[in-house]
C-alpha cells in the first residue's frame, strides 16, 4: 500500500475515551503504519491544560507515525482541512435535566461544530460521530454542514455490534472469525435490534446452528442492549476500553474495507432502504472498501424483525425530530447560555 498522510481531529480530546484511543491511532492499528497523522484535540477551554499534557505524551511517545500535534478549544482551528474528525465531545445528562434539555444542549454544540467543519474541514472529510445520542448528533452534524457530502457522516454503532458478536461466539464457543453478517439495526440505545436472522457460523445459518428462538428473540437481544448499562453499573464508568475498540474497528473497516463474505454494523444517513425514512441516521449492515461503504441490499424480515425495526424507527425518528424544534424555537441561544 502506498504511503498516505491524514489530517485527523479529535473533539473531546481530554477525555478517558479518547486518552484510550490515541495509543490505536498513533501507532497504526486504526489507518494503519503506512498512514502518517498530523492530530488535533479539541475541548473545551477549562480542558487545555489536560490537552497540552496529552499533547506532550504524545511528543514523548516518538510515535513515527505522528508527524505532528496541535490542541485548542477553537473548532475552526482544530477542523482546518482536516482530512477525518472523530467527534467524542458531547454534553452528558445531569442530575434533574430533561431528556429534551440535553438533545438540546448537545443539538447546540454539533450545530456551532457543523458550522466550523463546514467553513474550514477539507471537502471530502470524513466524520465519526461517537457523542450519545451518537445518531441523532450526527443528523444534526450533516444537516448544518452543507459542503461535506452526507455520505461521509457515520455514527458508532460498531460497539453494539461486537457485543453482539462476542455473544454469539461465546454461546457457540467458536472463534469470532467463524462468525459472520450479524447485524445491529436502529439506534445506540436500549432499543437497537440486535438481528441473526443473517448470521451465519462456519457458512450455516447460527438461527439453524442454535435452534432455539427464545434465545434469538429474547436474551441475545436484551443483553445486548443493557450490555452498556452492565458495564455503567459495574465501573460506575462508561464503557471507554470497548468504545475506543469500537472506534478503530468502524475507521478501520471503512478505511481498508470489510472482509470478503461479511458485514459489518454502521450508523448511516438513510437511503430508504429497507423503509427507514430517508435521511435518518440509522444502523445498517454496510461492506466497505476504499474509505466508502455500501447498504447491504435484499435481506428479508419475519415479522418479528418488522415490529423491532418499527421501534427503532420511532424512537429515532422522535428524538431526531425533538433535536431539530429545539435549535429551530431557540435559535438564538448559544452554549453559554444553555
Amino acid at each position: 500500500m502506498e504511503k498516505q498522510h491524514l489530517k485527523v481531529c479529535i473533539t473531546g480530546a481530554g477525555g478517558n475515551l479518547a486518552y484510550c484511543f490515541l495509543p490505536m491511532l498513533v501507532t497504526g492499528q486504526v489507518f494503519g503504519t503506512q498512514t502518517t497523522i498530523d492530530l488535533t484535540l479539541l475541548d473545551l477551554p477549562q480542558k487545555e491544560y489536560v490537552l497540552k499534557g496529552i499533547a506532550l505524551e504524545l511528543e514523548d511517545g516518538a510515535f513515527p507515525l505522528l508527524k505532528k500535534v496541535d490542541f485548542g478549544c477553537n473548532p475552526r482551528n482544530m477542523f482546518d482541512q482536516c482530512n477525518v474528525v472523530i467527534f467524542m465531545g458531547g454534553a452528558s445528562r445531569q442530575p434533574g435535566q430533561e431528556r429534551r434539555d440535553l438533545l438540546k444542549v448537545n443539538g447546540f454544540i454539533f450545530k456551532e461544530q457543523a458550522e466550523a467543519l463546514n467553513d474550514v474541514a477539507a471537502d471530502n472529510c470524513k466524520c465519526l460521530v461517537v457523542a450519545n445520542p451518537c445518531n441523532t448528533n450526527c443528523h444534526i452534524l450533516q444537516k448544518y454542514c452543507t459542503k461535506i457530502p452526507k455520505k461521509n457522516f457515520t455514527c458508532l454503532n460498531r460497539l453494539d455490534h461486537n457485543r453482539a458478536l462476542n455473544q454469539i461466539s461465546r454461546k457457540l464457543n467458536a472463534d469470532f472469525s467463524k462468525i459472520k453478517k450479524i447485524t445491529v439495526w436502529g439506534n445506540h440505545s436500549a432499543h437497537l435490534y440486535a438481528d441473526l436472522s443473517n448470521a451465519e457460523y462456519n457458512g450455516q445459518k447460527i438461527q439453524d446452528v442454535l435452534n432455539d428462538e427464545s434465545y434469538i428473540q429474547k436474551d441475545f437481544i436484551n443483553i445486548v442492549q443493557q450490555r452498556g448499562a452492565e458495564v455503567l453499573y459495574q465501573k460506575k464508568k462508561p464503557a471507554v476500553l470497548s468504545g475506543a475498540t469500537a472506534i478503530s474497528d468502524h475507521l478501520k473497516d471503512w478505511y481498508f474495507g470489510t472482509p470478503q463474505g461479511d458485514w459489518v454494523s454502521m450508523g448511516l444517513i438513510s437511503d430508504g432502504s429497507y423503509g427507514v425514512p430517508e435521511g435518518l441516521v440509522f444502523s445498517f449492515p454496510a461492506t466497505c472498501e476504499n474509505f466508502e461503504y455500501k447498504i447491504v441490499q435484499g435481506l428479508e424480515f419475519s415479522d418479528f424483525a418488522k415490529e423491532k425495526l418499527k421501534i427503532a424507527i420511532d424512537e429515532l425518528v422522535e428524538e431526531r425530530d425533538e433535536a431539530v424544534e429545539a435549535i429551530l424555537v431557540d435559535t438564538k441561544g448559544s452554549r453559554q447560555e444553555l
